[in-house]
């Protein structure tokens, strides 16, 4: 089994999924409505990137902007009816109005995902206490990854709490991968590798002509070249 560092790519539809795989990317993040900062795509969007493309593509479970969970049973039938639709990676993570984890609204969507691979989305980067998130979430199954930049204002302000995270891998609630995303930049790939760092989350930075645009092949290449070497 490869050890490389995986890259992960935000798909939009085929298109984009079909140029991520050509780049050399690992895995997708499945979403619509980038003003929304990435919601849930529809099921038949999951459908045709899974008929695309065979790698690996996690989808968003998100209703709305923010990180309230919203209505958790038609979050839970949106669940269900993606799984329908081939989805077994999914995305989620909802916090309550005090800055907690949400802990109702993971654990009966992460219920309907019955063991489904998962991860726990940037709202740990909004949490009040970020080590009592990942404390309260440390057993929950499925469960597998964190993608987080470190802090609310991206890689460049998170970048001592993602050494000290990657070095705390292992400890009771700090098993999961660090998938590192949001402000990443191609500069920051030595110093995040060098910290034990092997996984890595890339949307725009793979779209030369913006969000408007597809996914291109060669910027992903760019990345996957950055990530192995």
């Amino acid at each position: 089994m490869s050890k490389r560092a995986v890259l992960e790519v935000i798909a939009l539809d085929a298109e984009d999924a079909v140029a991520a795989q050509a780049g050399g990317a690992d895995r997708l993040e499945l979403v619509t409505d980038m003003a929304a900062d990435g919601l849930t795509p529809s099921a038949r969007t999951v459908a045709a990137i899974r008929a695309a493309v065979d790698i690996d593509a996690r989808v968003m479970l998100r209703l709305a902007d923010g990180f309230a969970a919203g209505d958790v049973e038609r979050l839970a039938r949106v669940a269900g009816e993606l799984r329908e639709a081939g989805a077994d990676q999914f995305v989620l993570g909802f916090l309550d109005p005090h800055g907690g984890v949400d802990l109702a609204a993971v654990e009966r969507v992460a219920g309907v995902l019955d063991g489904c691979r998962w991860t726990f989305h940037r709202a740990i980067d909004r949490a009040a206490d970020r080590d009592a998130l990942r404390k309260q979430l440390a057993d929950l199954p499925g469960l597998d990854t964190y993608l987080t930049a470190g802090a609310a204002g991206g890689v460049d302000e998170g970048l001592g709490v993602l050494r000290t995270e990657a070095r705390r891998r292992g400890e009771p609630g700090y098993g999961q991968q660090l998938l590192v995303g949001g402000g990443l930049r191609l500069d920051h790939v030595p110093a995040l590798l060098a910290a034990g760092i092997d996984a890595f989350h890339i949307g725009g930075a793979a779209r030369p002509e913006g969000w408007a645009g597809p996914v291109s092949a060669e910027a992903v290449a760019r990345w996957r070249r950055a990530i192995d070497g």
